[in-house]
């Protein structure tokens, strides 16, 4: 069997230790399971998060379990009579990645007639050791089918004793021509936390940024990471995401709201600055790219039980391959 693995898995699991391990009759920590609609990630023999190549209009991951086995992301819409959660933005699918202002369409809404459609093309990398590893390519297109952009992503799942993470690797492609992304804030990559984390529930949840500003004061400010904790059952946790600074636009700005939506936004500006006017966005000439680079981590505890500031140190040293 040939494993082929993302530069970032080489250094927690190279080819001599997934042979050494089969050779030894041990099993891997992580497995990969496909399924009808995408890739299952196990851990052991528990399900940590599903890689899904449609959920609405686009590619996402649900559901996502943190280190105790808590569900960390909301089930809306995906469970659609989901109880004890606010049935509101139906786009907002546990995690994701599109953007508002696309060469005129809106990615982040969605249904029929409404938004552009991120189309799953096909699996360009399945491998799992010491982490998993899953990589696509995808093509976006307009509401009526024509194409847009593409990109090549990889996600690469990992835990230790107090945290699970997946990093998440995007590079879009200007592959069918000029595009423009327009200075709004509905973007870009984001998640849905656990209903009960959010800060407006009034029970503990807590958003806090590497500047020290929380909740409200963090939204559209630009962080190297931002931490969104609250209470799940019994027990404290929190999701962190962490910005890598090879990532566009670096430290991205944040759309980071007190009922749980949690988004990275490097195109987004005069929303969160209070400009009178938009800024002329970002355009791509055919054949550029971007590359964006981010860190999920699912802890227990606030950002301090969580080092969160230590575990943001230790990502931002990394240095990734090429995508596929």
């Amino acid at each position: 069997m040939i494993f082929r693995l993302a530069k970032s898995a080489w250094r927690a699991c190279g080819l001599l230790i997934v042979c050494f391990s089969f050779a030894n009759g041990q099993s891997p920590e992580f497995q990969l399971k496909e399924h009808a609609g995408g890739i299952q990630v196990l851990r052991g023999d528990k399900i940590v998060a599903d890689y899904l190549t449609k959920s609405g209009s686009k590619p996402i991951i649900w559901s996502i379990l943190g280190p105790t086995g808590a569900k960390m992301t909301r089930d809306y819409p995906m469970v659609a009579d989901s109880k004890g959660e606010d049935h509101d933005h139906p786009h907002h699918r546990s995690l994701w990645f599109t953007h508002g202002e696309v060469n005129g369409i809106d990615f982040w809404l969605e249904g029929e007639g409404k938004g552009g459609i991120t189309e799953h093309l096909e699996f360009t990398e399945k491998s799992s050791c010491k982490q998993a590893v899953i990589g696509s390519k995808n093509l976006w297109k307009s509401p009526t089918g024509e194409k847009v952009l593409s990109d090549s992503r990889r996600f690469s799942f990992g835990a230790d004793d107090s945290a699970n993470w997946i990093d998440c690797e995007i590079e879009l492609r200007a592959s069918e021509g000029d595009v423009h992304f327009g200075d709004t804030k509905e973007g870009t990559f984001g998640i849905r936390v656990a209903e009960s984390m959010k800060v407006k529930a009034k029970t503990g949840g807590k958003i806090i940024n590497s500047a020290g500003l929380t909740d409200l004061a963090a939204w559209g400010q630009p962080a190297e990471w931002v931490d969104y904790f609250g209470p799940v059952g019994s027990e404290t946790l929190g999701a962190a995401i962490l910005c890598h600074p090879s990532t566009f636009h670096h430290p991205n700005r944040w759309h980071v709201r007190d009922y749980g939506l949690f988004a990275a936004n490097p195109f987004g500006e005069y929303h969160f600055t209070g400009a009178k006017e938009k800024t002329d966005g970002v355009r791509l000439k055919k054949g550029d790219k971007l590359v964006f680079r981010y860190r999920v981590l699912f802890h227990s505890g606030d950002e301090k039980t969580g080092k969160i500031a230590d575990r943001y140190a230790e990502f931002a040293k990394i240095e990734f391959g090429p995508l596929k």
